[in-house]
């Protein structure tokens, strides 16, 4: 099996940085995993040159040069001086919100950037304490799908499609969207933007949003107005609480008790031979209790709504996905 793309990037920046020599291209092809099994010469270099140019990119001082005059091919090399971070200078408050901030996010992508930027600050002599308690535990998730591919369209400034499920509705509506920022809001995350199809400004609870978001259109022709507060926006959205939605459930006997703490038991009955009751729960946000429901694996299983029976079959199915790829 060949080397990961972004393994090899790494390998590379390892291997320059650990030498003072510059090293040819054919060097590194001996000794950076993943240059190796390169096909023929040809693709050898296609991969090394466009190596580079990521690099470069990306910010890293690649160097080019030779070790001395009688050397009739260029070889490269990073330096280390122009690659280490800088001296940071940052007041004990603006230390103690960076430690705050790196346990605010429960999502990968932003979790393993905030155990970095700790590790930087540490590197760089700046005592920042991670396990002080603050006045707040706040914890963000960003589970949704939808929450990568529309914060991108937001950063790249591109309108989106989507399918959205309205609140107490089972089928999913079209909508397009020109995204100005994405929010969290009570736990929820929720995107903002000006609604082509209603020719206003619109909020749309991510959990509601069905299938894949599509970004279509050239970058930087969305730009979010000056005067538009998205909280705002957001907080009004959401200031009428929504009717509470009746969900039948059945339950395993004598399982799930934190299912059960809050429901009312309608009945005994069997489930393909199972015995259990059947539960009745109200929830003001339905959709939001998928994670926990899916939690409790073959002891709970939604009968009501089909939303949310959909929604939980969905988030077992991806379990099992998970773990045949991690028997691999």
């Amino acid at each position: 099996m060949g080397i990961p793309r972004a393994e090899r990037l790494v390998n590379l920046v390892l291997c320059l940085l650990s030498t003072r020599q510059y090293l040819t291209a054919e060097r590194i092809r001996g000794i950076v995993p993943g240059y190796s099994d390169s096909a023929s010469d040809e693709a050898f270099y296609r991969t090394f040159e466009r190596d580079k140019a990521e690099l470069r990119d990306l910010g890293i001082p690649l160097e080019t040069g030779r070790n001395s005059a009688f050397d009739g091919i260029d070889g490269y090399r990073i330096a280390r001086r122009d690659y280490e971070i800088g001296d940071i200078a940052l007041e004990s408050d603006e230390a103690a919100a960076v430690a705050l901030a790196s346990r605010l996010w429960e999502a990968p992508e932003f979790g393993t950037a905030a155990r970095g930027a700790l590790h930087k600050l540490r590197a760089a002599g700046i005592d920042v304490d991670d396990g002080a308690a603050g006045p707040i535990e706040p914890k963000v998730r960003a589970d949704e799908p939808a929450f990568s591919p529309l914060l991108t369209a937001v950063r790249e400034g591109r309108p989106v499609t989507f399918d959205y499920r309205r609140p107490a509705s089972s089928s999913a509506q079209p909508r397009t969207v020109e995204p100005w920022g994405v929010v969290s809001w009570c736990g929820r995350w929720y995107v903002v933007g000006h609604d082509r199809d209603r020719q206003a400004a619109r909020c749309f609870r991510l959990s509601r949003i069905s299938g894949e978001v599509r970004a279509f259109g050239t970058r930087g022709q969305v730009n979010c107005p000056e005067d538009v507060n998205l909280m705002s926006l957001v907080t009004g959205f959401e200031s009428t609480p929504p009717p509470r939605t009746p969900v039948r459930l059945w339950v395993a006997r004598g399982r799930a008790q934190g299912v059960r703490r809050d429901a009312e038991v309608l009945a005994e009955r069997e489930l393909d031979g199972v015995a259990g009751e059947e539960l009745r729960l109200e929830l003001s946000y339905p959709e939001s209790a998928t994670g926990w429901l899916a939690g409790y694996g073959p002891d709970v299983v939604v009968l009501e709504p089909e939303t949310l029976r959909k929604s939980v079959r969905e988030a077992h199915l991806a379990t099992l996905r998970t773990l045949r790829e991690g028997e691999r």
